[in-house]
């Protein structure tokens, strides 16, 4: 059972903007902060993300840019033999990767999201940091598109080099967002099925971001997550609150949920210990994933502010990050 401030408790409806429900306006506005974040390259920063954007082992093409004199350096693969003859000077072809390529943002609105005890509810952090990595690769001339899943239904937008595309997905976060609440019941199979039918619609060379509830890994999840980096890249944020980790030791703690009661002594510090350690544990699983993997992983915790964690993420290379 999780806690829950809205769990056997009244409380008038909470409103957008106050961290626990969040807008399409709100997520819209988080474009003005893609430059604070360099989550994919530009001429002018190289993100750590830039394996995972510009990988020759994906399927990745590239395109003719120009011709210039040979350089000492160059490689002789690519003199342009023709302009050579022609000149009676040694050329070289030049080439740039190309830049566009689907990205797929799986992004889970569950009631198990529906909490939080800092600044925002795990639900709003998700969707925050799914709209940033879609206005990031917006920006960056990707095809932006994803799927919405967690309270027993998913929404999909095929990836599309669009704004209006990105809107769509948007629209769909907010509205499965502020249709959250306490009294819905989380569905297990949601996670696994998001995956399958990412397996489905995306063609190698795809980048695939999962946000989802930390504790949504389960041993079917895995496995699909397993298939799933066999052809494409993924990048994992999961979400967590500092209470899935620790219990304050608080007294006696009171849940009620789907009309059962639950009491909590938090000063037994044998409860509060194996409570830690089975946060521990999930987190340790989503680490030893991203190792097997070789995946980017980064954790956002509630209690923090979004960008800041990510610019956090960025400042250190990710040993398991893919070249």
């Amino acid at each position: 059972m999780q806690p829950s401030p809205n769990a056997g408790i009244g409380h008038a409806p909470p409103s957008p903007g106050d961290g626990i429900r969040v807008s399409l306006a709100e997520l819209i506005d988080i474009r003005h902060r893609v430059r604070e974040v360099p989550l994919f390259s530009s001429p002018h920063r190289r993100s750590q993300l830039v394996g995972l954007h510009h990988s020759k082992l994906r399927g990745r093409g590239v395109d003719f840019d120009q011709v210039r004199i040979y350089q000492a350096g160059d490689d002789v693969r690519t003199i342009d033999w023709r302009v050579t003859a022609r000149t009676q000077e040694p050329h070289t072809k030049l080439f740039h990767e190309e830049r566009e390529r689907p990205i797929y943002i799986l992004v889970e609105q569950s009631p198990r999201l529906f909490f939080g005890s800092g600044i925002a509810f795990k639900s709003v952090l998700a969707a925050q940091a799914a709209s940033l990595v879609g206005w990031a690769a917006l920006s960056h001339n990707d095809r932006v598109g994803g799927l919405v899943f967690g309270h027993g239904e998913q929404h999909e937008i095929k990836p599309r080099r669009s704004k209006q595309s990105l809107l769509q997905l948007l629209d769909r976060l907010a509205r499965a967002n502020t249709g959250l609440s306490a009294d819905q019941h989380s569905d297990p199979d949601s996670f696994g099925l998001a995956l399958r039918r990412a397996r489905e619609v995306l063609r190698p060379g795809s980048l695939a971001v999962i946000v989802c509830d930390e504790r949504t890994l389960g041993d079917a999840a895995e496995q699909q997550l397993t298939l799933l980096a066999r052809h494409v890249d993924l990048l994992l944020m999961p979400v967590f609150d500092p209470l899935d980790h620790a219990l304050p030791a608080a007294g006696l703690l009171r849940f009620a949920q789907f009309g059962a009661r639950m009491e909590l002594d938090t000063h037994d510090a044998a409860l509060r210990q194996t409570y830690r350690r089975q946060g521990e544990a999930r987190s340790a699983r989503w680490q030893r994933l991203a190792d097997r993997l070789r995946l980017p992983l980064m954790p956002l915790n509630a209690q923090h502010e979004l960008v800041d964690q990510l610019r956090d993420h960025l400042s250190v290379q990710h040993p398991g990050a893919r070249r």
